[in-house]
């Protein structure tokens, strides 16, 4: 028996759309990851960008849970000697894009690297209910049902 590897031209990805309204933002963020892989495919190839398109919309109603609101802390550098900068995870959700929170919590789930890079390019995230993807028919996809856990009402 051989072993299979999937090519480029073999692939079919599909359109998914997750509402994230009182969705946990890591159980979210680890499903949608799995997706963008590839990985819930039974043709998983690693080396291959073979996962789903995914559109995430209200994606400023995902909530945290216990105290990471205010105890949660995201730093990045500016690139200047001392440039750490830090803000908390309610200021975010708070400021002018809250979606960012999906975004990263996703993209630290994702492999570093070329191929990374590439499947992270296939999630759009949108703070509300609207998005411009109609015509690719995305199906829904409800995460909330999977699982109780998966749901908190803030």
């Amino acid at each position: 028996m051989k072993t299979f590897s999937a090519k480029a031209a073999d692939i079919e990805k599909k359109w998914v759309m997750i509402d994230a309204t009182g969705l946990v933002v890591g159980r979210l963020a680890s499903l949608v990851a799995l997706r963008l892989r590839g990985k819930h495919k039974p043709t998983f190839t690693p080396h291959v960008d073979d996962g789903d398109n995914i559109i995430i919309i209200n994606a400023a109603k995902a909530v945290l849970t216990g105290r990471k609101l205010q105890k949660k802390v995201y730093r990045h550098h500016t690139g200047y000697i001392g440039g750490i900068k830090e803000r908390t995870a309610k200021s975010i959700l708070e400021g002018k894009f809250p979606e960012r929170i999906v975004e990263k919590a996703i993209e630290r789930m994702l492999p570093r690297g070329p191929l990374g890079r590439v499947q992270l390019g296939n999630l759009r995230v949108y703070p509300g209910p609207e998005h411009p993807h109609e015509a690719q028919q995305p199906v829904k996809l409800d995460i909330a049902s999977m699982n109780r856990k998966n749901t908190r009402i803030a």
